[in-house]
C-alpha cells in the first residue's frame, strides 16, 4: 500500500496544473453497471460525494445494472468523450472477456483507465454446523464426498475465486449459481453446499449473526476487519490469492488533461482519513493508482480469468 500511495504521488503534486487545465461546466455521472446496494455502487457514492465539491459540479450516480456489467458498460463506451460521464466498474470488468463469446465492445481498447478505486476480496464461509476447520479440511472432505459451492450467478468473483481454488487444490466441486448474495448465504446456512466465497461487505453481518463460520480469507495477508481470520493460502492452499478491484474509467478517446484531472482528484479522495474509514467499513481497502498502473492491472486480470476459465472447462456464452 505504501508503495502505490507512492507511485500516486506525483500525481497528487500534479493537482494544481490539473486543475488549470480542464474544469467540467455541467453536472457529471458515474454509470454503475450494477444495482444500488452493492458493494460498486456504495463506493461510487463515496467517490462521488468527495469528487463534486473538488469540480465544482454536481455528480450524480446513474445505476445500469444487467448482464454482468455489460449493459451500463456499453452506455459508457458510446458517451461523448468529454469528461462529463464516467464509469466505476466491479470484478466482472475483467472476466467478461473469457466469460462472453462476444461483448459489444473491446474491454481494453474502448475505455480509458483513470484509477483503481478498491481491492475487492472474498472470505471463504462454511455453513456454521460444517466439520470444516480450515481450507484444509475443506480440501481433504472434497477428495473423499461430492461437494457444492454457491456462487452469485456465473463470471461473478466467487465463481471465479471458487474455480481457481478447486483448480490449486487439485479437486472438484459442483457449481451452485444462486440470483443473489441472500440466496446464497441461505443455503450455507442451511448447509446446502459447503461453501461461499464472499466479499466482506455482507459477510461480516453474517459473522456478527453468528449465522455462518468463516474459515478464510481469499487475499495474501489477513483482513484488517477479520484479523483472526487466516488466509486460504496459509491454511491450504499455498499462494492462492484471488482478489478483485473497483475502478473509474472513461471512453476511449477522453482528452488528457480530462484523465490527468479526474487521476489526480481520485488520488486525493482515496488519500483521505476519513474516506479511508468509510471504505473500511465496508470491508475494503483503496486502491489508488494511475491510469498507466489501471491499464497494466486490467490486461493482467483479463489474462489471468482467461487462464482460470479456460483451466475450469467454462464454455463462454
Amino acid at each position: 500500500m505504501q508503495r502505490r500511495l507512492a507511485l500516486a504521488l506525483p500525481w497528487l503534486l500534479a493537482a494544481p496544473a490539473a486543475r488549470a487545465q480542464w474544469a467540467p461546466d455541467r453536472p457529471v455521472r458515474i454509470v454503475v453497471p450494477t444495482g444500488a446496494g452493492g458493494i460498486t455502487d456504495l463506493l461510487a457514492r463515496i467517490v462521488a460525494q468527495q469528487l463534486a465539491p473538488r469540480l465544482g459540479q454536481s455528480v450524480v450516480i446513474e445505476n445500469r445494472p444487467g448482464a454482468s456489467g455489460i449493459i451500463g458498460t456499453e452506455a459508457v463506451v458510446r458517451a461523448k468523450p468529454d469528461g462529463l460521464t464516467l464509469l466505476m466498474v466491479f470484478p466482472s470488468h475483467a472476466a467478461n472477456p473469457a466469460l462472453k463469446a462476444k461483448l459489444p465492445y473491446d474491454t481494453e481498447r474502448d475505455l480509458a483507465p483513470i484509477s483503481a478505486v478498491s481491492t475487492v476480496a472474498t472470505v471463504l464461509l462454511v455453513p456454521k454446523e460444517s466439520p470444516d476447520r480450515s481450507a484444509a479440511d475443506l480440501i481433504a472432505r472434497a477428495e473423499r464426498e461430492k461437494l457444492a459451492y454457491a456462487s452469485v450467478g456465473a463470471g461473478s468473483l466467487a465463481h471465479l475465486a471458487n474455480a481457481l481454488f478447486c483448480s490449486m487444490a487439485g479437486i472438484e466441486m459442483i457449481h451452485v449459481p444462486f440470483r443473489s448474495a441472500p440466496e446464497a448465504h441461505a443455503a450455507v446456512m442451511k448447509g446446502e453446499v459447503a461453501m461461499f466465497l464472499d466479499p466482506p461487505i455482507t459477510t461480516l453481518p453474517l459473522l456478527q449473526g453468528d449465522k455462518v463460520r468463516a474459515i478464510g480469507v481469499s487475499t495474501a495477508s489477513r483482513l484488517a476487519a477479520l484479523p483472526e481470520v487466516p488466509t486460504i493460502a496459509e491454511s491450504g492452499v499455498p499462494g492462492f490469492e484471488a482478489t478483485a478491484w473497483n475502478g473509474l474509467l472513461a471512453p476511449a478517446g477522453t482528452p488528457e488533461p480530462i484523465i490527468a484531472r479526474y487521476g489526480t482528484e481520485v488520488q486525493a479522495i482515496l488519500a483521505d482519513p476519513a474516506v479511508r474509514a468509510d471504505f473500511a467499513r465496508q470491508g475494503t481497502e483503496p486502491m489508488p493508482t494511475t491510469p498507466t498502473q489501471f491499464a497494466e492491472i486490467i490486461a493482467r486480470d483479463v489474462a489471468k480469468w482467461r487462464r482460470v476459465v479456460r483451466d475450469a472447462g467454462i464454455t463462454p456464452d
